[in-house]
């Protein structure tokens, strides 16, 4: 059965953004059209969604449906506008439906969707990658960060010969059976620190230490150095909340792997273009030697890839024995929007400002916190952020375990009602765009005072 929205004359546009606001029809109270959707997908979609955290389970309350987007603004079912700090999990740093980046695939597609052949702008892309993300010297395509990270795995133990597998608890790289152990993000927001499904004889080769701790990662590293293929990390954390990671730590991390022969893999999926042009490995002067990318490349379309020294990189086949492939991998679409988005930020490099922007919010959040005798921490560097209803900045996944749910809940759920979409769980950063202007700031601030 279609619902049908009501014409757009009969919604009630000024109204706040909540689940208590219904609308008025005939004398009695009907669902609002993201309660009727949401319904409406849990017949045919499990939870109603296509990935978890977006059932806002962590938070409580209804999913809000959208419908379009401009710059830093998103539009909901019912005709509601959200100032967005999601921007679609990272991509859109420079605003959501940017104008040379839509023109980019409209243009692209007029051509042909998909080939299942080379492209010219494939080349591109990957000689634009090499150029800017210090470790990269040869990069393939795939068309997700997981399908990155998974072959990042594949290609580690392929190239060593060994089995094991140090993971970091906390760092979410996807829901890969090797690396979805301990691991943050949707996991976390949903209480399942494992996942079902995953064989015995796969999990014992994967090993997890705590997010910077140096005296667990030495302990568990001198027990299976000798059968260990790879370590992988996200180098700043932005699946249990924002977390950086700590330059001593990363050092060891890199000396260790170094020692034995692993490999250490940087999943940049997240930080790739948003923290830096180089990502993280660029602030922290701290090279991989392989990495795995993945939403700003493909400028808001399906994408991801994984690079780094040539000697494993043609390890793959056709060049080597390692088997990976993807049938829309290179999607020339995908492609086409994360070239022009890459080079947009090439010539504007607005990391600087977007760190200040982010550090301004959070500055002023933190007063109305304080003024309400509510613990707040939070850090920013480049365009991503995070906050925690805490005394103390949390260092590692622990930490975060233990920052306040209640308050987080509270304050997402009065931000919403004020037309501010921040992530539905504590565990996943915030990300800012360069149409996030000053005006647009201190609107935010200023309905952050009200609540």
């Amino acid at each position: 059965l279609m619902i049908r929205r009501p014409p757009r004359s009969t919604l009630d546009r000024s109204s706040a953004a909540s689940d208590v606001y219904k609308r008025q029809v005939g004398g009695t109270w009907s669902m609002t059209q993201s309660e009727a959707l949401f319904e409406r997908a849990q017949t045919r979609i499990p939870g109603g969604v296509n990935s978890p955290v977006r059932a806002f389970k962590a938070v409580g309350g209804t999913p809000r449906f959208m419908e379009r987007s401009d710059g830093a603004y998103i539009f909901d079912a019912d005709g509601n506008k959200y100032i967005d700090y999601v921007l679609s999990w990272g991509p859109m740093i420079m605003g959501h439906n940017h104008p040379q980046v839509r023109d980019a695939v409209v243009q692209t597609a007029q051509d042909g969707l998909s080939f299942g052949c080379p492209t010219e702008i494939e080349i591109e892309l990957a000689e634009r990658l090499c150029d800017l993300v210090p470790s990269l010297e040869q990069v393939r395509m795939t068309s997700s960060g997981t399908e990155a990270t998974m072959s990042c795995i594949r290609l580690a133990r392929g190239v060593t010969g060994k089995d094991k597998i140090i993971n970091i608890t906390g760092c979410y790289h996807g829901h890969v059976d090797s690396l979805l152990i301990k691991a943050g993000s949707g996991v976390s927001t949903f209480g399942l620190p494992d996942s079902p499904g995953i064989p015995k004889d796969l999990a014992q080769h994967t090993v997890t230490v705590p997010f910077n701790d140096i005296d667990a990662f030495e302990n568990t590293y001198k027990s299976i150095k000798d059968d260990l293929a790879a370590v992988i990390i996200e180098p700043i954390a932005g699946n249990m909340g924002f977390i950086p990671g700590e330059i001593e730590f990363l050092k060891i991390l890199r000396e260790a792997t170094s020692a034995c022969g692993a490999v250490l893999i940087f999943d940049e999926v997240m930080t790739g273009f948003r923290v830096s042009l180089g990502g993280a490995q660029e602030i922290y002067g701290i090279q991989p030697d392989l990495t795995a990318l993945g939403k700003v490349i493909g400028g808001g379309l399906p994408v991801g890839a994984f690079g780094g020294k040539r000697e494993i990189m043609e390890q793959l086949a056709p060049s080597g024995p390692v088997y990976q492939a993807g049938t829309l991998s290179g999607n020339p679409l995908a492609v086409a929007a994360g070239t022009c988005l890459i080079q947009r930020l090439i010539e504007l490099n607005p990391f600087e400002e977007l760190e200040l922007n982010a550090k301004f919010l959070l500055n002023g959040i933190k007063e109305v916190m304080i003024q309400k005798g509510i613990p707040f921490v939070s850090n920013q560097i480049g365009g991503m952020f995070g906050f925690f209803f805490a005394e103390q900045q949390p260092r590692n996944f622990e930490d975060v375990v233990e920052t306040n749910d209640k308050n987080f809940e509270q304050f997402f759920k009065q931000s919403l009602d004020q037309g501010i979409y921040f992530a539905p769980s504590k565990f996943e950063a915030g990300f800012i765009s360069t149409k996030h202007s000053a005006s647009v700031l201190i609107n935010v601030l200023s309905k952050i005072q009200a609540l």
